[in-house]
């Protein structure tokens, strides 16, 4: 059992900006579950973060199925009995249509991981949290999912219309700032970030030209983790240090 250090969760740590995510937080001291749902891939990520000698974790989590989720809170429960920081980091694209020629197919696979999956994971390791002395709740989110933005017709990046993928993170948003509301008075921070666009795989085969570096993009999330009982909730900060509007 890990006494000392911070016991830390990253869903979808195996790639992309989760993947420096947990290296990141390992770095800073931190025992870092990597939940993945490839367990091929997942053990590969971990053990080679291992190999650089900090202290990561492989545990199988799939957002969308339950049963995995609740599997790998009771692992964490009987390893530590806390969790003292989760980043609710996994994220999909399921088509990139507008929101005239979105399907409810696609709006139902994007919801399923970006939002449902995230209060499925949320709620699972709440009574884990709930026994940090200091909780805290990092949920990756996007400045396209800010509804301020994209009413505003001088916003670029939000003339994409991605109407699934930004409305999933619009949701997540709300469910930020519901979660932090509910939470407060018990010491539990829970805040949103938007690392940027970055070159990973998320883009789904839009052009990166651009694209930042996935490690910069992990920066944001990493610095909300580790924030002081002093810190704030129920923000939204960019990977600019800049508080993004809802």
């Amino acid at each position: 059992m890990h006494t000392t250090s911070k016991i830390v969760l990253v869903t979808g740590g195996n790639k992309g900006i989760g993947n420096h995510i947990v290296n990141q937080l390992a770095r800073q001291g931190a025992h870092v579950y990597l939940g993945a749902r490839d367990v091929r891939r997942g053990r590969a990520a971990a053990d080679l973060l291992g190999k650089q000698n900090l202290d990561v974790e492989f545990v199988r989590l799939d957002v969308t199925d339950a049963a995995s989720v609740a599997t790998a809170a009771e692992h964490v429960e009987e390893a530590n009995g806390r969790l003292d920081v989760l980043v609710n980091n996994a994220a999909i694209t399921s088509g990139l249509e507008p929101a005239s020629a979105m399907t409810t197919g696609n709006l139902r696979r994007t919801y399923e991981t970006n939002v449902f999956g995230v209060v499925t994971v949320t709620n699972a390791f709440l009574p884990l949290l709930r026994r940090s002395a200091s909780p805290r709740i990092v949920n990756v989110s996007s400045g396209m999912g800010s509804i301020s933005l994209m009413a505003d017709p001088d916003v670029e990046l939000t003339k994409m219309n991605q109407a699934a993928y930004q409305s999933s993170k619009a949701a997540l948003n709300a469910l930020t700032v519901l979660y932090a509301n509910e939470l407060r008075d018990e010491g539990v921070k829970v805040n949103a970030v938007c690392p940027g666009y970055r070159a990973t795989e998320l883009n789904g085969g839009l052009p990166t030209p651009g694209a930042g570096d996935p490690a910069d993009g992990a920066k944001v999330a990493v610095r909300m983790a580790m924030i002081g009982d002093d810190g704030p909730t129920a923000q939204f900060l960019g990977d600019t240090g800049a508080i993004y509007p809802w």
